[in-house]
């Protein structure tokens, strides 16, 4: 199934985390290390069924605002922090989930560097057009797919979930460190 197919189907807790997931791993691109734990109270709030997500969306918001990073991919990260829904209206969190996982995609394809000449974009990928991929975005890809999969097949997804955010998260600070220390 494709990830747009996936994305049509997930009830809110799925979308929520499918986006918050999207966003938890390219935090990285707004610079320092000791954020990437700012929106750990935002998946506190999914596990205890949404109790809380406007204080910690605003917590996070507040951490997050003065960052420097500057660039394209932060910009984009920026706008999926403030594109997150305040609360539960279902229509936004579809918006939101599906504006997530093209911004995550696009951001990893920014970053790879095989990707100059790829011609595939999100909206391709996203429906299972994989050819000239590179592994980045198979990554990013697979994440998102599994994401879904898992918080569609029951409540014990939610912390699988968040490791296979936080392992996206390490990766994407490892290629956001290893570009910075070539422009050096």
């Amino acid at each position: 199934m494709s990830l747009v197919e996936l994305i049509a189907q997930a009830d809110e807790r799925g979308l929520a985390a499918s986006g918050l997931g999207c966003l938890d791993r390219c935090v990285p691109l707004l610079g320092a290390t000791e954020d990437d734990e700012a929106l750990r109270p935002l998946w506190t709030s999914l596990a205890d069924g949404g109790t809380g997500w406007s204080e910690g969306l605003a917590a996070a918001r507040g951490q997050l605002r003065d960052t420097v990073a500057a660039g394209e991919a932060a910009e984009l990260v920026r706008r999926m922090l403030g594109a997150a829904p305040d609360g539960a209206v279902p229509g936004d969190w579809r918006g939101w989930a599906d504006a997530c996982s093209v911004a995550a995609l696009q951001v990893h394809r920014m970053l790879d560097s095989g990707a100059a000449g790829v011609a595939e974009g999100p909206a391709g990928v996203r429906e299972g057009s994989t050819e000239g991929v590179t592994p980045l975005v198979a990554a990013e890809l697979r994440r998102q797919t599994r994401i879904l999969e898992l918080l569609a097949s029951g409540a014990g997804g939610l912390r699988q979930a968040r490791d296979l955010s936080t392992e996206g998260r390490r990766v994407l600070r490892a290629v956001v460190s290893r570009r910075a220390r070539g422009r050096v």
